[in-house]
């Protein structure tokens, strides 16, 4: 009998082309495709929460798949540790749990939080998990005013990817807010919903605040416009973690 599964992973973006398949180039969604397939010798397709873009990292993400045990050697409790033996080092199954037949990781999902990580000074450490500003001086009061204006909107197709294809721009905002940690910035932001590129290009708008390029009032502005090309740049990937979706009970 087949049952649908939600997977709980988390994964390193660095080597990945995002989540979701694509000609020509390595991701996610192909990774833990190939390691269902070797195990259930068949072709199987997971579904995952939303997909993140290139050099994306996800410190929780969720995907679902409809699974029969019957026909296999092993129980389905064993199926976390196979996954993980077969998938490479930057790819970690956490739990995989049944769930109602009609549960969807994308469209069930109520808010996700996604972490932006933003080096002042250059850390051996991080360096490929952080953006290392070129910017001497940012002023981050400044940039967390800036952030409390998101929430006065719901319309952002200002920071989306131009030529996205959706029914709708409008998300709504929950949580927008910098955070020092040591010589580290971490800017936290939390919707029910998040267009192509959003974040990144959000942070990028944002940092054009910091170094007085922009002020309150064309933040403001440009979210008005609903015109990309008014916007900031799209700051790199490899600085931005998914950290949590958030379900029903």
């Amino acid at each position: 009998m087949t049952k649908r599964y939600f997977i709980e992973l988390s994964y390193l973006g660095t080597n990945y082309h995002g989540w979701q398949i694509q000609p020509n180039a390595v991701t996610v969604q192909e990774k833990l495709n190939q390691a269902l397939q070797m195990l259930f010798k068949t072709d199987i397709m997971v579904t995952g929460c939303g997909r993140t873009d290139t050099g994306v990292h996800a410190k929780q993400f969720f995907a679902h798949i409809d699974l029969n045990f019957d026909s296999i050697h092993f129980p389905a409790e064993q199926l976390v540790y196979k996954l993980n033996a077969i998938l490479d080092y930057d790819i970690a199954i956490h739990r995989i749990k049944e769930v109602a037949p009609d549960a969807h990781a994308r469209f069930d999902a109520l808010s996700r939080t996604y972490e932006y990580h933003l080096n002042t000074s250059k850390n051996p450490f991080n360096s490929e998990l952080a953006y290392l500003s070129p910017f001497k001086h940012l002023d981050f009061d400044k940039m967390n005013e800036a952030a409390m204006l998101l929430f006065n909107y719901t319309d952002f197709e200002c920071f989306s990817k131009t030529g996205t294809d959706v029914a709708t721009f409008n998300c709504k905002i929950m949580k927008a807010e910098w955070e020092q940690k040591d010589d580290l910035w971490i800017f936290t932001i939390q919707a029910d919903r998040f267009l192509r590129n959003m974040v990144r290009a959000i942070v990028g708008t944002l940092l054009d605040v910091g170094r007085g390029n922009i002020s309150l009032q064309d933040f403001r502005s440009i979210i008005e416009s609903k015109n990309r090309s008014n916007a900031g740049w799209s700051v790199p990937g490899k600085g931005l973690f998914l950290i949590r979706i958030k379900y029903p009970q």
